[in-house]
């Protein structure tokens, strides 16, 4: 009871120095709120009123069609240029797309002679470019197909396709890059918070202090590590309540209880890297750098942007071994499909192991470098 009681205290105490850094504690706010809501609405990876200009050198009803069946949202109001103008419109960028409706369009199709139409797409625009090519494309060949039907029969299609899209029947890029975006400041703050403040200890010559105290290295890294899992925490429910849900208006599917749960299993394993980055690290720019070796790594290859599936093999067996990837594994059965604990207890129980496993490797990379007077 009385070691219990010395962790409480010096986390109050660690609450308390947190608190007072208006530094880092901006940069929490910032994290789990501006940054969130940037991401969910900026970096979107669905075609929204892309740019688009038309040349119709055809002046027939079938160019008409295809001029006016570019709607919102996906496309702008197309704009009428002249064929002398797209080299200039392209290369100042004004416009993702131009289309060129070559002369006698509609009589060649018609007459079945299939004539060429060009489409121009500016690719700086990566991911609009890629898409709304898809987008042109099928919606020249639907008018196309539509005004041609009129004179000729319509054939039947061999195969009718139901597509059905689940979690997410929109598919808002927002949906997804809200909720990683908190995935990814929890990796990234845990550990930043636990390694600064122990690395503050050090460079505010309080870490002296405590040494002389009747307490012990166990009870000293405990403390940092559930109070700065404790604030990360209290910020993650209140960016899911009130960023997620209430600014940004996404859905979420599951449980935020159960979804905290594994989130508190695994800032265990974080800040047990961060307090271990901290006993390395002989100053905050030093453990800056040493963050970049760690952390970036285990969010870009979690499987948080891309899925493991995309990955080559032996790189994702080697992601099994970070409880980040079973971290973001779960919180998206969790918040986007509505899983509950019978689904993903195993995620559950590969974090809880590898973040003990992580916390005893800390425990004694701190108590040895308190016995060394390294820190």
């Amino acid at each position: 009871m009385r070691s219990l009681s010395n962790i409480f205290w010096l986390g109050t105490k660690e609450l308390r120095s947190f608190f007072s850094d208006w530094v880092l504690l901006g940069f929490v706010i910032y994290s789990f709120s501006v940054a969130v809501i940037s991401q969910a609405q900026s970096n979107s990876q669905e075609l929204y009123r892309a740019s688009i200009a038309v040349v119709d050198e055809d002046h027939s009803e079938l160019s008409r069609r295809i001029t006016h069946a570019f709607l919102m949202p996906y496309f702008k109001q197309p704009v009428a240029i002249a064929e002398a103008d797209v080299e200039h419109v392209m290369n100042a960028g004004k416009y993702t797309f131009v289309i060129d409706i070559p002369p006698n369009f509609q009589r060649d199709v018609l007459a079945g002679r299939q004539p060429a139409l060009q489409i121009n797409v500016d690719a700086t625009a990566m991911v609009q470019a890629g898409l709304g090519s898809d987008y042109a494309e099928q919606i020249i060949n639907d008018e196309v197909a539509r005004f041609v039907s009129h004179a000729e029969p319509t054939p039947i299609t061999p195969v009718n396709l139901a597509i059905r899209i689940a979690f997410n029947p929109n598919v808002a890029t927002a949906w997804f890059t809200s909720v990683m975006g908190i995935i990814s400041s929890v990796t990234i703050l845990a550990i930043i918070l636990a390694g600064a403040a122990l690395v503050r200890e050090r460079e505010h010559g309080t870490m002296d202090h405590l040494l002389v105290m009747p307490i012990s290295p166990f009870e000293i890294a405990m403390s940092k590590i559930w109070a700065n899992a404790f604030v990360i925490a209290l910020a993650v429910g209140a960016s899911l309540y009130l960023v997620v849900r209430l600014l940004l208006k996404i859905p979420i599917a599951g449980s935020i209880p159960l979804f905290m749960f594994g989130a508190v299993l695994y800032l265990f394993f974080a800040t047990s890297i961060g307090l271990f980055l901290g006993t390395v690290a002989r100053s905050m720019p030093q453990l800056g750098l040493l963050y970049m070796l760690v952390a970036v790594p285990m969010n870009i290859l979690s499987g948080n942007a891309t899925p493991l599936e995309s990955m080559p093999r032996w790189l994702a067996l080697a992601m099994q071994a970070s409880p980040s990837t079973h971290f973001v594994s779960f919180a998206q059965a969790i918040l986007y499909r509505g899983a509950g604990f019978e689904v993903v207890w195993p995620q559950f129980l590969a974090v809880a192991g590898i973040a003990s496993l992580f916390l005893i490797l800390s425990l004694i990379r701190f108590r040895a470098a308190l016995r060394s007077a390294a820190i």
